[in-house]
């Protein structure tokens, strides 16, 4: 507890499966490890290329005042075209990270767009030899639900280590990663303290593992093989700068491939700046399209939980099981994410 005040304090200056006959179960497998005051981070930059000022030494500040130790990736600073350095190199980092003795889990200082690039390049034996905390949210979406496909351990959908990591954050960080803690994240006092109120739905209860993200990546990896099991799944998803209409076609195509129908819950984060500007717009509303979308599901469903683009996003356990209270706008982890 002394730990996590200082942290907090130094931050606060910163403002049941089947088995088949015949055939062994396979183990579960390893859990990542939490992280304690004075671990060994990875800083990677697995999308886009870390240009805007000051971004690098932000996150740098970030993890000092968490009490972790930062270690840049090789090719964390590099630039090719967008991108963060080759596929190749950011693939490499990622690969090192995992497999560095030292380091106990992995940031991306920023989003983007270049995760899913990478994907086939990844050293995926060695990422499943060596589960880590990967943390951060966007682009890195992609990585989440790829490690959730092909290596199985829980990662964080969790603020970027550039992002600003205030009292929200931070809090269901510790709880999750330092404590290795079950906490009920969302609901009423959420709501109050960030000024983003949830609305259910479609209300009730129901239980199975939270996965998701930025709705856009997802919906780009329908199809590839990089997705993972999806049946019975919390489904949470997010996104920024992305208008009425195209919120519409993306959750059109994951209503027509079945994935609605197939989950238990669905959770819709923050759409940050998906309005229209124009004065004169008479179409459907980003609430509107919602409603068609999750309002007839007959399963819960609610929308404008806190996470996404938005300071003070909650850390979200990715492939951890919870369960979803529609009516309290809550969810609650079943089982700890780290060992």
């Amino acid at each position: 507890m002394i730990a996590r005040r200082t942290a907090l304090g130094l931050l606060g200056g910163l403002a049941g499966a089947a088995v088949t006959p015949g055939r062994l179960a396979a183990a579960p497998p390893r859990k990542p490890p939490r992280l304690r005051q004075g671990d060994t981070v990875g800083l990677v930059a697995p999308a886009s290329a870390v240009t805007l000022p000051d971004e690098l030494d932000r996150a740098i500040h970030w993890i000092r005042g968490m009490g972790l130790v930062p270690k840049l990736g090789a090719h964390v600073a590099d630039q090719e075209g967008y991108l963060a350095g080759s596929d190749a190199d950011r693939a490499a980092d990622i690969a090192a990270m995992f497999a560095a003795p030292d380091v106990r889990a992995i940031f991306a200082v920023r989003g983007g767009w270049g995760g899913a690039r990478i994907l086939p390049l990844l050293d995926w034996d060695t990422i499943r030899a060596n589960p880590k905390l990967l943390i951060g949210y966007s682009d890195t979406s992609a990585l989440h639900l790829a490690i959730a496909a092909r290596a199985g351990f829980a990662t964080l959908h969790a603020p970027n280590a550039a992002s600003r990591w205030e009292g929200e954050s931070w809090d269901s960080l510790w709880r999750i990663a330092f404590a290795g803690g079950v906490p009920m994240l969302g609901g009423g006092r959420i709501e109050e303290a960030t000024g983003r109120p949830a609305r259910t739905l479609v209300p009730g209860t129901t239980r199975g593992r939270l996965l998701g993200g930025n709705l856009t990546i997802l919906s780009t990896l329908m199809g590839t093989g990089w997705l993972p099991d999806l049946d019975g799944a919390i489904l949470f998803l997010e996104d920024i700068n992305e208008e009425p209409y195209r919120v519409d076609r993306m959750l059109q195509q994951l209503r027509l491939a079945g994935i609605f129908e197939r989950a238990a819950g669905v959770v819709f984060g923050q759409c940050t700046r998906c309005t229209v500007r124009d004065p004169d717009y008479a179409g459907f509303t980003l609430d509107d399209v919602l409603d068609w979308h999750l309002g007839d599901l007959g399963k819960p469903v609610i929308a404008g939980f806190n996470t996404g683009h938005v300071r003070n996003q909650l850390c979200l356990p990715v492939n951890v099981p919870v369960e979803l209270d529609a009516a309290s706008r809550t969810l609650r982890m079943l089982e700890p994410a780290v060992a």
